[in-house]
C-alpha cells in the first residue's frame, strides 16, 4: 500500500498532520489505532534478537549500507527505533511517509526496500501485540534503518556519485555528514522528516528544482493534472548531478558546459561570464576543485595531441607558420630545435619525442590570464584571443579547457573578493604589458564543473542542449530497468 502525500519541503509540519489524519483513517477496520501495552513491544528481548541478526549476517546481503546500519545499532546499543510504542506523528509513520514521497525527490521507491516494508506489517506489529514474532520485528526495524539510510545517502550524496559509490559511502566514519549518527540524532528528537531533508543540498539550484519536482510529483499528480514525464525525469537527473556537485561555499565559481556559463557567487551578488567549453569528440570533464592562482602573459605548453594532430602539419605545410604564431619546438629534454624543413621531417617521424611551446603575446592560445587548480585532467581557464566566438549560441568548441569572456574582469572580481586590491594594479599591467606574472589569492575560490541540462530560473522551467549525449544513460541508470520515457 502506497499512499500518495503531497510533501512541502519547507512544510514539514503541515506533512505530519496530513500524516497524522491519514494514518487513523488506514487503522483496521473496527480495530482502530491504540497503542500497545506493556505486552506490546519487548525491547530487552528485540534488542537480543537485533543483535543476532546483524552478528549472523544473515541481512548483510539484503542492506544497501551494512556498515552504516551497525553503527546506527551500535550507537542505539541494538533498541529497536522504530517499532516502539507511538502514535500517528511517531517515528516509523513519518519513516514510511518520506518513503512513500521519494517520486517528488526524483527517486525510485524500488529502492527503499517495498517488499518488506508494508504499512500492514507495520500495523500488525503495532496494533496487534504478540501476533508478530520477534525475528519478523527486529528484521522490520533493521531493513527501514536501512531504507532511510539510503535514502539520507541518496538525498546527500546521489544515488550514482562516481567519487562516492556506495560501498565507499558505508565505510565513512568521519566528516561533516553521517547518515547513522543524523538519524539517531532524528530519532531522539522525534523530527524524523527534518532530519531526512536536512541530508539535502541547500544549493538554491537544487532547492530550485527540488520546488519544481514537489509541484509535479506532489501537487500536479494529486490535482489530476497531466504530468510531462519528460520534464520530471530532466529535473531528476540533474538533481542528482546537482547532489554531486556540493554546491555549499558562499563564495564560488560554478561553470556548467551545456549552459556555457560561468557563475561567481559572491557574498551579495553573482556575476555571470559566457564561456567556450570541450567539443563532443573532446568534452570537458566535470570536477571539483579550487582557483589558487592565475597567470598573466602565460605561455603555452601544447599537449601532444594537439601538437601531433594541427600544430606539426601547419608547421610542414608553412615553415613560417611557427614563427607567425609564436610557437617553438623542443626535444624530449628540453632542447629547442631549429624548425627548418629537414629537422621537422624528423620530427614528424616520432613526434612523441618533441613537444612545443607557445610565448606570450595576445596571439597565444591562452590569451593574457590563465587560471590555475588542479586536476586530473590536465584543463585550464583560460583567457582566449578569439573574442568573437563568445557571440555563438553554441560554444562547444575547445580541445577540453575552458575560454572565459573578460577574463581580466574575472581576475579583479576575485582579487577584490579575496580582499587583495593592492594586486589589482600588477594584474593590469602584466595584462597591459605582456608581462608573466603569477598572482596568488589568499583563500583559493572552490571550482565547481557541472553538466547540468536543465535549471528552474525565476520559476521558469529552463532546459539546455545534451552537449555530450549525456542524459539518456544517466537516466536509465537512475530509474533502473523502468522503460525510458518516450515523450522527448
Amino acid at each position: 500500500m502506497v499512499m500518495k502525500i503531497a510533501i512541502q519541503p519547507f512544510r514539514i509540519f503541515m506533512a505530519a498532520i496530513l500524516l497524522l489524519n491519514l494514518q487513523f483513517s488506514a487503522c483496521f477496520a473496527g480495530g482502530g489505532f491504540r497503542q500497545p501495552g506493556k505486552s506490546g513491544i519487548a525491547d530487552s528481548s528485540l534488542s537480543g534478537e537485533i543483535r543476532r541478526q546483524l552478528q549472523s549476517g544473515e541481512l548483510r546481503g539484503q542492506l544497501y549500507y551494512p556498515k552504516s546500519v551497525s553503527m546506527f545499532y551500535t550507537g542505539s546499543e541494538n533498541m529497536p527505533s522504530w517499532i516502539r510504542p507511538q502514535d500517528g506523528m511517531g517515528p516509523a509513520w513519518q519513516a514510511m511517509l518520506m518513503i512513500d514521497c521519494v517520486l517528488q525527490f526524483g527517486l525510485s521507491h524500488n529502492d527503499y526496500h517495498p517488499r518488506e516494508l508494508t504499512y500492514t506489517q507495520l500495523h500488525q506489529i503495532l496494533d496487534t501485540p504478540g501476533r508478530v514474532t520477534p525475528a519478523l520485528q527486529a528484521r522490520y526495524d533493521i531493513v527501514l534503518t536501512d531504507a532511510i539510510v539510503t535514502l539520507m545517502n541518496h538525498l546527500h550524496y546521489g544515488k550514482l556519485n562516481p567519487d562516492y559509490p556506495s560501498g565507499r559511502i558505508d565505510a565513512i566514519t568521519t566528516g561533516s555528514f553521517q547518515a547513522p549518527w543524523a538519524l539517531i540524532a532524528g530519532i531522539r528528537t522525534g523530527k524524523i522528516m527534518e532530519t531526512i531533508e536536512e541530508a539535502e543540498p541547500k544549493a538554491k539550484e537544487y532547492t530550485d528544482m527540488q520546488r519544481r519536482m514537489h509541484l509535479l510529483e506532489g501537487i500536479y499528480q494529486d490535482d489530476c493534472y497531466e504530468v510531462p514525464q519528460a520534464e520530471v525525469r530532466k529535473i531528476a537527473i540533474n538533481m542528482e548531478r546537482l547532489r554531486w556537485a556540493n554546491l555549499e561555499d558562499s563564495v564560488y565559481m560554478h561553470i556548467n558546459i551545456p549552459s556555457y556559463t560561468l557563475k561567481l557567487y559572491l557574498k551579495n551578488t553573482t556575476c555571470r561570464f559566457r564561456v567556450i567549453v570541450g567539443k563532443p569528440s573532446t568534452p570537458t570533464p566535470t570536477l571539483l576543485s579550487t582557483i589558487r592562482y592565475f597567470t598573466t602573459a602565460p605561455e603555452w605548453k601544447v599537449p601532444s595531441k594537439i601538437f601531433r594532430k594541427e600544430i606539426l602539419p601547419k608547421a610542414l605545410a608553412d615553415t613560417g607558420f611557427l614563427e607567425l604564431n609564436h610557437y617553438a619546438i623542443y626535444d624530449g629534454k628540453g632542447n629547442y630545435v631549429d624548425a627548418n624543413k629537414s629537422a621537422l621531417a624528423l620530427v614528424r617521424r616520432q613526434p612523441e619525442k618533441y613537444f612545443a611551446r607557445q610565448s606570450a603575446g595576445c596571439d597565444n592560445a591562452l590569451g593574457l590570464i590563465i587560471f590555475r587548480f588542479p586536476n586530473i585532467y590536465d584543463i585550464y581557464l583560460h583567457d582566449t584571443p578569439e573574442q568573437k566566438l563568445f557571440k555563438k549560441e553554441e560554444r562547444d568548441l575547445s580541445h577540453g579547457c575552458i575560454r572565459v569572456e573578460q577574463a581580466e574582469k574575472l581576475a579583479a572580481l576575485l582579487l577584490k573578493n579575496d580582499r587583495s586590491a593592492g594586486q589589482i594594479k600588477a594584474l593590469h599591467q602584466g595584462v597591459a604589458g605582456n608581462i608573466n606574472r603569477n598572482i596568488y589569492l589568499k583563500k583559493p575560490v572552490p571550482l565547481k564543473i557541472t553538466y547540468l541540462t536543465c535549471e528552474v530560473n525565476e520559476g521558469q522551467y529552463v532546459t539546455y542542449p545534451d552537449v555530450y549525449q549525456l542524459d539518456d544513460s544517466l537516466e536509465a541508470a537512475l530509474y533502473g530497468n523502468l522503460q525510458l520515457s518516450v515523450n522527448k
